[in-house]
């Protein structure tokens, strides 16, 4: 089993994607065509792809906008598919959102919205409400990541600076009635959160962005901090009329990609324990507490004997201290194989599900328990850049760097440790 330990984990990911394939998951959900018009619109890394599932199966007249990042387009025949850049906001995206509006606009209550969101839709619909410019949400957008801060605070601001997002889309297409068709990238799938929920309500509040602007002290231009101060640009929230004809369906989520996994490697003879679907937190203290399970696992069998796969998902995030290149994937499986060492034999993996890890061009990255042997006979000072936020050097210069490409879709970060046996061969006893 040892030998093939690298082939098992990919084997996983890959077929845990393939179950999630909009051509899988979309058909089941559509809803049925209406008397009168079909708009589709969306934005995100699995909207190309769950546009032309819709496409192959949809009985009817169509038509659309959805907004994908660079690399990120299929080819689509009635549904128009604009790449813009990603996470940076341009002013394509910007474009694309306002012909979006334009399109939901003057709808009557035969016609049909669906609406495509998936993760990463949120910088691709970068659409200002009120005095707010294009630029002010790109240096609030800047300082949030330097900062560390988690997508449910990114998206709070985004919401509450947005002419479409936050349930504005909605509010802007009544009396059409509304079906969003959803690819979750946040833990606990809250359908508010994915791409800042343009179709759905709002649960979140000015005042609990104006507190994330305060808790980060971010730099805001006066349009910013008086759009924020004014009590009439609050997102709609629940209850509102403007949701009245509307449904959400959740197509895919990191539950169901690691659900997948289990399965798969449970049919290679190895079993899998599902940790957390919704993991948070810094990828290093994320790291430290899986090598705490793994230890456990090696050494004591518990929860469960080895050979064992630790799965979990969720959102990890980085706190910038240096310029390297790295991203949450990468720095975990950096610090836990400084936490592992050579300890546990163990071969690991983790990747962000759309094929980009943080910044850069790799998905992430495999570690093992040679992994710090063969970086020091390198030259590699693997604590150093782990502090230097350097991950993605570290991996790659190893030949250890996952690199798919596009996967168009994104149900949040994968990780995957199979966990053998501890190293050590004696146990110390209690002295009789």
């Amino acid at each position: 089993m040892r030998y093939r330990a690298d082939t098992m984990l990919l084997g996983a990911l890959r077929k845990a994607l393939g179950d999630l394939d909009a051509e899988r998951i979309l058909p089941p959900a559509l809803p049925e065509p209406p008397r009168g018009r079909t708009v589709v619109v969306g934005a995100g890394k699995a909207s190309a792809s769950m546009a032309r599932a819709l496409e192959q199966h949809w009985p009817g007249d169509l038509s659309g906008l959805v907004a994908v990042p660079h690399g990120y387009a299929l080819p689509c025949e009635r549904i128009r598919v604009v790449e813009a850049t990603h996470p940076m906001p341009d002013d394509v995206g910007l474009a694309a959102a306002r012909d979006m509006m334009t399109l939901v606009r003057g709808l009557t209550r035969d016609d049909l919205v669906v609406a495509l969101f998936s993760g990463g839709g949120s910088a691709l619909l970068p659409l200002p409400a009120g005095g707010v410019t294009l630029e002010d949400k790109k240096s609030l957008l800047l300082q949030l990541l330097a900062a560390g801060a988690n997508i449910k605070e990114i998206n709070c601001v985004r919401k509450h600076l947005s002419a479409l997002k936050g349930g504005r889309l909605a509010c802007a297409l009544g009396p059409a009635r509304l079906v969003n068709l959803l690819v979750s990238d946040v833990a606990g799938d809250d359908p508010s959160v994915i791409a800042s929920g343009p179709g759905v309500p709002d649960p979140t509040t000015l005042a609990e962005a104006r507190q994330v602007v305060e808790k980060y002290g971010l730099r805001a231009s006066v349009a910013v901090h008086r759009h924020l101060a004014d009590e009439a640009n609050e997102t709609p929230k629940p209850g509102c009329a403007c949701f009245s004809r509307s449904c959400t369906v959740v197509l895919a989520s990191s539950q169901d990609l690691l659900e997948s996994a289990a399965r798969f490697f449970e049919a290679e003879g190895v079993p899998a324990m599902i940790l957390s679907a919704s993991v948070e937190g810094e990828s290093v203290d994320v790291a430290l507490v899986h090598a705490a399970i793994a230890r456990q696992v090696a050494a004591h069998g518990q929860p469960a004997p080895p050979p064992l796969v630790l799965l979990s998902g969720g959102e990890t995030t980085v706190t910038q201290r240096e310029s390297g290149l790295g991203g949450p994937n990468a720095e975990f499986l950096l610090a836990l194989a400084l936490a592992l060492g050579e300890d546990v034999e163990y071969v690991a993996l983790a990747c962000d599900t759309d094929g980009v890890d943080g910044g850069g061009g790799i998905a992430g990255a495999v570690a093992r328990s040679d992994t710090l042997r063969r970086a020091q006979a390198l030259g590699l000072e693997a604590s150093r850049m782990l502090r230097a936020n350097d991950s993605h050097a570290f991996f790659e210069a190893l030949g250890d760097a996952l690199v798919t490409g596009p996967t168009f879709t994104n149900v949040n970060d994968f990780r995957a440790i199979l966990v053998f046996r501890s190293s050590q061969a004696t146990r110390t006893t209690k002295a009789c």
